[in-house]
């Protein structure tokens, strides 16, 4: 784990100690959740992999996926 640090003005560290108390978590885990839901919503660095798995059919349908991918020809 990488320790970091980052300055907030008083109210909205109160705010956010307030909130992790209530949650029964600590200021630094409310951090990483907050942190971590944010990122998730961010675009993924292959944004293909958004598309995998919602397309119906049959593993053979799948043959000419380097094809189109890649522009190559499957062995």
């Amino acid at each position: 784990m990488i320790r970091t640090q980052i300055s907030v003005d008083k109210e909205l560290y109160k705010r956010a100690k307030r909130v992790a108390r209530r949650k029964g978590i600590s200021l630094a885990e409310l951090c990483r959740q907050s942190l971590q839901e944010i990122v998730a919503q961010e675009p993924l660095d292959r944004p293909w992999l958004a598309f995998a798995g919602i397309f119906e059919g049959s593993p053979s349908d799948s043959t000419s996926v380097d094809e189109v991918v890649y522009g190559r020809e499957t062995p």
